[in-house]
């Protein structure tokens, strides 16, 4: 039997660091092709993208463009089979996400007891996660962490059964 894996992607989180690799603003990230990389060969369960959602909190041209673009590249994951899962943008102090590793956590746990997955990768470095890892650990489940070679998540690396580091080359080949 093939192993099923489901793939747990922080959108925000992932967004920033291909931001500092220089992908964002200019190029287009392909999405597709990071799966694939992530699959080596395996069944996909489930693919899930996370995000706060982006809100004219303040009514201007500028944030109107940033929901607008924001809808228009979640539809385009949708049409990818990506399962957006929603969370909020808290505008304060400074703008910040929220409940988005929580929602993470949730499924992580859900599919590990209600056997979705043999192994979950989870693109992310937030070390708010390591509970729910190590819990799906428990439950005899694999879990990859997928980070950056440059920046890893050392936290993540040791609770996970195997670390994915993404080299530089490795992401600008999913550039277009």
């Amino acid at each position: 039997m093939a192993e099923k894996v489901a793939i747990f992607i922080d959108g925000g989180n992932l967004y920033q660091r291909l931001k500092e690799c220089g992908i964002f603003p200019g190029k287009r990230f392909n999405y597709a092709k990071l799966i694939d990389r992530l699959l080596r060969g395996r069944s996909l369960s489930t693919k899930r993208y996370y995000i706060g959602v982006v809100r004219n909190h303040d009514q201007t041209e500028q944030s109107q463009k940033m929901v607008e673009g924001q809808q228009k590249f979640l539809s385009a994951l949708e049409l990818q089979g990506f399962l957006i899962e929603r969370g909020r943008i808290v505008y304060d102090h400074k703008i910040r996400e929220k409940g988005v590793d929580v929602k993470i956590a949730i499924d992580l746990v859900i599919g590990a007891v209600e056997d979705e997955y043999d192994t979950a990768v989870i693109v992310s470095s937030d070390t708010d996660l390591i509970p729910a890892i190590k819990y799906v650990l428990n439950k005899g489940k694999k879990v990859e962490y997928v980070g950056f070679a440059d920046r890893p998540s050392l936290g993540l690396a040791r609770e996970s059964s195997l670390s994915v580091l993404l080299l530089p080359d490795d992401i600008d080949g999913m550039a277009d």
